[in-house]
């Protein structure tokens, strides 16, 4: 068990509100809600955010995402459980988050434009990008 360092919300309350709110925006954004949630986990497995990994396992079986299709989520090229949207999805949750190495080359960006419309793919992005900063700072300060 490792202690939190900075409780980073309460020292920060007013940013923290900002990322918070930038998630509930993205609740009531047109993307499926379960693919956003879907997105989080495997962006948050990357990251080995374990507090992330919980919450967002728990809120897809809460959604009725069935737990075989959880247990295969880091194996989505390979697994039947996983829709071509998804896959697109995945593909670019995975390219974003390793952005440093990956520069999200037009070969992952160009199979969205056959499933999400622009808005889509702007939300989409907001929201692995917003992943990737509540998974970075749970990790460093060991939420």
């Amino acid at each position: 068990m490792t202690t939190l360092r900075q409780p980073y919300y309460e020292l920060s309350p007013e940013v923290y509100a900002a990322f918070v709110q930038a998630s509930k925006a993205l609740e009531r954004s047109e993307l499926d809600l379960s693919l956003i949630e879907l997105v989080y986990l495997r962006v948050s497995q990357i990251n080995g955010c374990a507090f992330c990994l919980e919450m967002h396992s728990k809120a897809l079986r809460k959604q009725g995402v069935e737990q075989v299709k959880l247990d295969a989520l880091a194996g989505w090229r390979v697994s039947q459980h996983f829709s071509d949207r998804e896959r697109a999805a995945l593909a670019w949750a995975e390219d974003v988050t390793d952005i440093a190495r990956t520069r999200a080359e037009d070969a992952v960006y160009e199979p969205l434009l056959a499933y999400f419309s622009a808005k889509e793919i702007s939300e989409l992005t907001f929201a692995i990008s917003l992943m990737n900063a509540f998974n970075r700072l749970a990790v460093s300060m060991r939420m």
